[in-house]
């Protein structure tokens, strides 16, 4: 438990807490029912109570932020040194920022293109995400954790080299696209699961040509 309770873990889910702050400053202002889902039009379609939207949003942040921790630092084949595996720890810390306080922005009556800057936001981070593929090593929490990739350790790096350039031109589609106003949701929808599925069948079939020089050998 100390090991996990560590400088990181609390700063990370401290920072995830903040939005708590100007929340409360604000509290009054805040109508008693919140938005805090929008479809893809940046229309509201899901609505919570003031009390849920201000505390129970961010402190659900940092349970899950205490879980990734655990699930991150648990992993026998960790590598503390990695940048992805840097990213996974403060990966919910900006999220929790932007997601909570645009929501407190909307609340407030505060124009905010959500359908635009939400998109964006995750467009950005699997760019940086895809840029740090090729780099990480064999571990059980992070990255493409396939059966193929986690029992072949030359199959984990060929994949996840391949994912870092599907990942990247993917990314840099995605926000070309928003920042032009093509209609995101459906490139959305195509390129993530190209993201996906690409660098899985990769895995897969590098396996089968494994199997079959062995068989041959």
């Amino acid at each position: 438990m100390k090991r996990i309770f560590d400088k990181t873990t609390i700063l990370s889910t401290v920072i995830i807490l903040l939005p708590i702050i100007p929340a409360l400053i604000f509290y009054n202002q805040i109508p008693e029912v919140v938005a805090i889902h929008f479809n893809a039009k940046g229309v509201a379609d899901g609505w919570a109570s003031r009390a849920f939207a201000v505390f129970a949003l961010p402190s659900l942040l940092a349970a899950l932020n205490i879980f990734v921790q655990f699930m991150l630092l648990s992993d026998p084949k960790r590598d503390i040194h990695s940048k992805l595996f840097l990213l996974g720890r403060w990966s919910l810390a900006p999220i929790s920022i932007i997601a909570n306080t645009v929501t407190l922005l909307i609340a407030l009556s505060i124009k905010i293109a959500i359908e635009t800057i939400i998109p964006l936001a995750v467009a950005i981070l699997f760019l940086i995400i895809g840029n740090y593929l090729p780099k990480s090593k064999q571990n059980y929490t992070i990255g493409i954790r396939i059966p193929w990739t986690l029992a072949s350790e030359d199959n984990w790096n060929k994949t996840h080299r391949l994912a870092g350039w599907v990942w990247t031109i993917g990314s840099l589609i995605l926000i070309i696209t928003i920042i032009v106003g093509l209609p995101a949701l459906i490139i959305f929808i195509v390129i993530i699961s190209l993201m996906s599925i690409i660098p899985i069948v990769y895995s897969y079939i590098y396996y089968q040509r494994e199997e079959e020089s062995k068989n041959k050998s």
